[in-house]
């Protein structure tokens, strides 16, 4: 059966977690649909990505057959070690790989968003959640560490105390703590229209400038003041005067929305 779907419509790529039954729990299948999905994305042409889960959870984390397997894996040292995904190794390509896309991805979350699933969720750039959501770093639940890209991520986010507090209890928390916090962006009623709301905006604004955003911010996010004042210069020279620039500006000028190939 398949764990994911990915639609293309309007310049947007929605992408689904389709294991609803379980929570859209990860194992194998479900880590593998997702390393493929975000593959095809970023071989697309879409201009933004919607990641949600289907039926009444975003993602539970690992599920309890994937907890057992690890246990009895014959060289879990290379299987974490190696790195096989860039800087990553596979389980936490689930997360990275969203964060390596040319393009914004928007999370839609609802229900539980626990461990691997948490995770999942940090690797958007944008996380929308239902008022009714909860949110975990759950792995000191099972004497682990969280390690799908967790430690790369959480910390752009909550104040050291609150990541210590997260990490050492593993206790769920609410989503208005969640964005209290930093980890969520905005609540809505209904994540996934709200989701799509955003994803159409920035699907009418010109591609390349969005995507030299998303870079230019990727940067000034770890870079000292030098750095990124020099990739500022340089994403603006990747898109002033180019053609969709000026379409902005004429579409601007002439009152229509701006029109790109």
């Amino acid at each position: 059966m398949a764990r994911v779907s990915v639609d293309y419509q309007d310049h947007i790529a929605r992408v689904t977690l389709t294991r609803g039954d379980k929570m859209n729990a990860l194992d194998d299948a479900m880590v593998d649909a997702i390393l493929a999905a975000g593959e095809d994305v970023a071989a697309s042409d879409a201009r933004v990505v919607v990641l949600s889960g289907e039926g009444k959870s975003f993602c539970a984390g690992l599920d309890m057959a994937s907890f057992a397997k690890m246990g009895q894996m014959p060289d879990i040292e290379s299987w974490l070690m190696d790195r096989t995904h860039h800087d990553a190794n596979k389980m936490q390509e689930v997360a990275m790989i969203w964060r390596r896309l040319p393009m914004p991805v928007i999370a839609a979350i609802r229900g539980a968003a626990f461990g691997g699933g948490l995770q999942l969720a940090l690797g958007a750039d944008i996380r929308i959640a239902a008022p009714d959501a909860k949110f975990a770093v759950m792995e000191m639940k099972w004497g682990l560490v969280p390690d799908m890209g967790g430690m790369a991520l959480l910390p752009r986010l909550v104040r050291s105390d609150v990541l210590r507090l997260l990490t050492y209890t593993a206790t769920p928390i609410g989503a208005a703590q969640a964005e209290g916090w930093g980890m969520v962006t905005e609540l809505a009623d209904d994540p996934l229209a709200r989701a799509l709301e955003i994803a159409s905006h920035i699907a009418g604004q010109s591609p390349a400038a969005i995507r030299a955003a998303k870079r230019l911010i990727e940067v000034a996010e770890s870079a000292g003041q030098s750095e990124v004042l020099l990739a500022e210069s340089r994403e603006q020279v990747s898109v002033i005067g180019k053609p969709e620039q000026m379409e902005v500006v004429m579409a601007q000028m002439q009152g229509r929305k701006p029109e790109f190939k």
